[in-house]
């Protein structure tokens, strides 16, 4: 029985290395491993993402606090 798991276990490790080094050689690996970013157009995207969280929550804060509020005080009533 521990022969036959054994016998399972070395097939898939092989099976994964041919796989991973299959993957390794393709475009696709080649193009996630190149980390030269577009650093300007990340910054850009924070940037305009920390604007937009920020006017939404001057918007929205008065009215999530008193859905908040609420559902708080509903919660003391129910004791």
């Amino acid at each position: 029985m521990n022969d036959a798991i054994t016998m399972k276990i070395t097939e898939a490790t092989t099976r994964l290395s041919i796989w991973l080094s299959d993957f390794k050689r393709s475009r696709f690996y080649k193009a996630l491993k190149d980390d030269r970013g577009d650093v300007p157009g990340w910054v850009l995207v924070v940037l305009m993402t920390t604007g937009l969280v920020t006017a939404l929550w001057t918007i929205a804060a008065p009215r999530l606090t008193a859905i908040l509020k609420n559902s708080l005080d509903a919660m003391n009533g129910i004791h």
